[in-house]
């Protein structure tokens, strides 16, 4: 026993070190791949959310703090309570602990701005004071507004005196108060430090007033001043009288120390207690507006307000238009949103096809070795777990990677679906190859089976897959059709199931092509054709590969059909606004030499003047712009705009006829097309006119009602060009402000047109939209790229057997490309024909107009969604030609290298 020897222990290499170790490249590639998908990933959402809050706060910003700031507002205390009681409630403590306590009643997520928050009294009613030295416009004495605000030191700066204070307690008898005036306030009502200004007070003598400050707005557009404008810039009131020069009175605010706000009491301007919360923009999100929606509305009328009635007045009431601007974003929001998830859906469809065929191409280069494994005994589940935690040793560092870049990237935005894209993404890096894996070797094989498109028929699971995806892809068009873009997100797959379900036709009908080509191939001379159609017939070179192309093409064609709808949208917008490419528009008749310098400027090729009298009246009636033009001139630049083309000898005159007419279809059916009526000009006087034609739109005019006649018939006055309406490239608003005179405005199309494209929410998505597209394309052409590398070391083993058997190096580049190209024109086709049908079957329900333009500032136009010809043809030639460049690269790099080289003993390729 002593002298028996001891086996030393076998030595395991760790399987995940040795397979690093085998396929360092295989690895760094995957790495690679996991790094950049989860970077996308990662950086979509946050990306969607930067540009909604963006355009959030960009609306909460235009609608003004007057219309955001929550008002909560109490009117003055009980007339039975005592004088003491009363003057408490009003004083600036009391209305600080009210105050701090209604902030923290406030619901989430509405922030609060405290820095622009304010409370204090303000007299409801603005009574006139009689001092004479006020300015009385037209004889009404000025009134004024009477305001105890907090912090009034933090936002204001003393331009000249001091702010006002209280050196002792003040209550309802005072006789006097100090207060202090914004700067624009003493300009206009002539008030100096020292002023006293006389408030009326019933039953006593007015309260005196006296101005010891006169004050600059720190930030005169922060919620503080703005919230409130009169506080800083007084308002000259025009009565609403039906004589010519209507009465106006001037309204100014006085403001008080916050001590002084019992003073109020005593007089008439019936004060009321408020606070005045401003929202902080930095602080509201879109992805939250649902509940700022809620928030605000219980404010307004629920469990918010009362509980602000329990910590004020019973009597409490809260007022603001920051519902309205919410619903008014969010109606935006929801026009916009599910179009950019239909590129999402699209491309994430695309991703998660390539990340299974790479799991998919990793398993089919193992295929050897895996089958040994599971002839040895490897279970599945042990199989699975090894191929797993090799894979996620690679998968998950660089998934965190990509992750980290796309928080570094996009800096703003929510992390958690960041997160959740990113960890997505690792998980089906992680799972491609365990599943393929478990999927091949669920039955022990000594050699894989003979799997060809153009001979096996597929089962019946299959089929009722193709059934189940068929139905869901009809149920989302149907409600895509019938409901729009508001419906659920069903609808934002629908191009995706469109694509899926063509993919799935496809390989239904890609054996029956085979076959057919596969016997007229038979007759030719030679082995090549034959060869190469039995190549393409392999399934497993088909199916994946298929599904991500014609994925990929509908909704690059989808994508490209929504950009160029866009696109156009808004040049036919910025071209109803202008009328041509630039516009120099005066109220009265344009210099002589206007038209001369204007066809100087640099990029000018054509101008076109018109004569326009806004005020013309036909038979007398309702007023109707008339443009006097050059008929020929302006039938070119109507036949050039395609905004209302006539013929130009229509409107030539003759002596004692009527002047022919081209009249909009309102003009011609309240004053018919077959008689002469008389228009009646500014100057008084008329000329006689018959309608000849009807044209919906003309270039110098945008609305329903325009007449148009020849310049010469129109009396001396009317012939002088009112308009310039110019055509050329690379216009110079500058340059042509100095040809045409400072009283002529100058627009151009290109600044109009951009002026569309300004919304933060509405470019933003257009970004995301397009980065997107790009992304899903640059898939795609992975996934094909893919689908080729997963054949090549067959292909090139079978080229060494060939060229050994006499085929040329020309014989070897058409054999690889007629290979690949039954499948990549398969692809090519049916993406666009597939992309044609979704965007026909999906059109009637999406809108382009709330992605296109901002509906308060643009024109009525259509905005739909049409089939685009280069968004169909270029990715479908795209990857043909890919297809075949690899094709020929492949051949022209195997030919480089030796049979010999290729040529193994044993080797099973």
């Amino acid at each position: 026993m002593a002298g028996r020897a001891v086996p030393a222990a076998r030595v395991v290499a760790p399987w995940v070190r040795t397979r690093l170790r085998a396929a360092p490249g295989a690895a760094a590639a995957l790495a690679l791949l996991v790094a950049l998908t989860a970077c996308l990933a990662g950086a979509y959402p946050r990306a969607v959310d930067r540009y909604e809050d963006a355009g959030l706060g960009r609306a909460l910003r235009q609608a003004r703090p007057e219309h955001t700031t929550v008002r909560l507002s109490a009117p003055q205390p009980d007339l039975g309570l005592p004088p003491g009681r009363r003057a408490e409630a009003l004083r600036p403590a009391t209305l600080e602990r009210q105050y701090e306590k209604v902030l923290g009643a406030v619901g989430g997520p509405l922030t609060v701005d405290r820095a622009q928050s304010a409370y204090g009294v303000a007299g409801t009613v603005t009574p006139a004071v009689p001092d004479p030295w006020l300015p009385r416009p037209t004889g009404l004495p000025a009134h004024v507004s009477l305001t105890a605000r907090s912090g009034l030191a933090e936002h204001a700066r003393v331009r000249t005196g001091r702010l006002p204070r209280a050196a002792h307690p003040v209550d309802g008898t005072a006789a006097e108060v100090e207060a202090a005036v914004t700067a624009a306030t003493a300009r206009s009502l002539h008030i100096k430090v020292g002023s006293v200004i006389h408030v009326p007070a019933p039953g006593r003598q007015p309260l005196a007033v006296r101005v010891t400050g006169i004050l600059l707005p720190r930030d005169p557009d922060g919620a503080y001043w703005s919230t409130v404008p009169l506080l800083r810039t007084p308002t000259l009131v025009t009565l609403p009288d039906p004589g010519p020069d209507p009465a106006k009175y001037w309204l100014g605010a006085l403001l008080l120390a916050p001590e002084a706000a019992p003073a109020l009491l005593g007089t008439s301007t019936a004060p009321d207690r408020y606070w005045h919360l401003a929202p902080d923009l930095r602080g509201l999100h879109a992805h939250d507006l649902d509940r700022l929606k809620s928030a605000v509305a219980s404010l307004e009328a629920g469990p918010a307000l009362q509980r602000a009635r329990a910590l004020t007045d019973d009597g409490a009431g809260v007022d603001t238009g920051l519902d309205d601007t919410l619903a008014s974003f969010s109606r935006l929001r929801s026009g916009i949103a599910p179009l950019v998830a239909v590129a999402a859906a699209g491309t994430a469809t695309v991703v998660a096809v390539v990340l299974l065929m790479t799991g998919g191409l990793a398993a089919d280069r193992r295929r050897s070795e895996l089958a040994l494994l599971r002839a040895r005994g490897a279970s599945l589940t042990g199989l699975a777990g090894r191929l797993l935690a090799e894979t996620a040793v690679v998968a998950v560092p660089a998934g965190a990677l990509g992750l980290a870049a796309s928080l570094l990237a996009v800096p703003a935005g929510r992390v958690t679906p960041a997160v959740l894209a990113a960890l997505a993404v690792t998980l089906t890096a992680c799972a491609a190859l365990p599943l393929r894996a478990v999927l091949a070797h669920r039955t022990v094989r000594l050699a894989p089976p003979r799997e060809d498109a153009a001979s096996v028929r597929p089962s019946r699971r299959r089929t009722v897959a193709e059934l189940t995806l068929l139905v869901l892809a009809a149920g989302a068009v149907a409600t895509l059709r019938r409901r729009g873009t508001t419906g659920d997100q069903l609808v934002a797959v629908a191009p995706v199931l469109v694509g899926v379900i063509a993919a799935l036709l496809l390989l239904r009908l890609h054996p029956l092509l085979l076959r057919r080509l596969s016997g007229a191939a038979g007759r030719l001379r030679g082995a090549v054709g034959p060869l190469s159609l039995a190549r393409a017939g392999r399934t497993q070179a088909a199916v994946l590969p298929l599904l991500a192309l014609l994925t990929a093409l509908t909704t690059a064609a989808f994508g490209g059909s929504v950009l160029a709808g866009v696109a156009e949208a808004r040049d036919r917008a910025a071209l109803l606004t202008v009328g041509a490419d630039a516009r120099a528009d005066a109220g009265a008749p344009l210099p002589a030499g206007a038209p001369d310098r204007a066809r100087s400027v640099p990029g000018v090729r054509a101008v076109t003047a018109v004569g326009i009298s806004y005020q013309a009246k036909p038979e007398d009636q309702d007023e109707v712009p008339l443009l006097g033009v050059d008929p020929r001139g302006y039938a070119r630049l109507t036949a050039r705009t395609g905004l209302g083309a006539f013929p130009p000898d229509r409107l030539t005159s003759r002596p004692s006829r009527p002047l022919p007419a081209v009249a909009s279809p309102s003009v011609a059916s309240a004053h018919g097309t077959r008689r002469p009526f008389l228009v009646r000009l500014e100057d008084g006087s008329a000329v006689t006119v018959r309608i000849v034609l009807v044209r919906d739109r003309t270039p110098a005019v945008s609305g329903a009602d325009f007449l148009i006649v020849h310049r010469a018939g129109l009396p001396a006055p009317a012939r002088r060009p009112t308009t310039l309406l110019l055509t050329g490239d690379h216009l110079d608003a500058g340059a042509l402000r100095h040809a045409v005179g400072a009283t002529a405005g100058v627009r151009i199309r290109a600044e109009e047109r951009a002026r569309y494209a300004d919304s933060p929410l509405q470019s933003g998505a257009e970004h995301v939209y397009t980065a997107a597209v790009a992304a899903g394309a640059g898939f795609a052409v992975l996934a094909l790229l893919l689908s080729l590398l997963r054949a090549a070391p067959e292909r090139a083993a079978l080229l060494a057997r060939l060229r050994t058997m006499g085929l040329t190096r020309a014989g070897s580049r058409r054999l690889l490309i007629l290979e690949s190209l039954p499948q990549a024109v398969l692809a090519a086709a049916g993406g666009a024909l597939t992309g044609w049908a979704a965007i026909t079957l999906l059109s009637p329900g999406i809108d382009l107009t709330t992605i296109s333009l901002p509906s308060a500032q643009a024109p009525p136009t259509e905005a739909e969604l049409r089939p685009d010809t280069w968004s169909l043809t270029v990715p479908a030639l795209a990857v043909v030609t890919v297809a075949v460049g690899v094709a020929a690269l492949q051949a022209w790099w195997t030919g480089r290298r030796g049979s010999v080289t290729e040529l193994r003993a044993g080797d099973g390729r």
